[in-house]
């Protein structure tokens, strides 16, 4: 029973052990990569909101209603998806939101004062 193990089978354990350590260093490779953090568009999501609100304001509803339905349309897809937590395209779409909210609200604004309706 005190026997050397033979040149072959401790080829073959050394084998084994460079296998395992490769596919161990293969799976914490794909659990690693797959811990990715996710970067939650907090700012994304109060930038477009203060900029609907502000489109809002502006009357852009009533003003640049074109404008103003891309905008809404927008955000509120980004707020369903911001809560299915599906934060890359809510990111998207809450930076969409904001631009055309804030389009909205230029253009609601020169219709309104080109109509007499406001001073500039």
């Amino acid at each position: 029973m005190g026997e050397k193990p033979s040149r072959q089978l401790r080829s073959a354990r050394a084998v084994r052990s460079g296998f395992s350590a490769a596919v161990l260093s293969c799976l914490a490779g794909l659990v690693a990569s797959g811990c990715v953090t996710v970067t939650i568009p907090v700012d994304e999501y109060n930038l477009a909101r203060a900029a609907v609100d502000a489109a809002r304001q502006a009357e852009a509803p009533r003003f640049a209603p074109g404008q103003w339905h891309k905008a809404e349309e927008a955000f509120k897809q980004g707020q369903r998806l911001y809560q299915e937590r599906d934060y890359k395209t809510a990111q998207k779409l809450f930076i969409e939101a904001k631009a055309s909210a804030e389009r909205a609200e230029n253009s609601a604004r020169v219709t309104r004062f080109q109509s007499g309706e406001t001073a500039p």
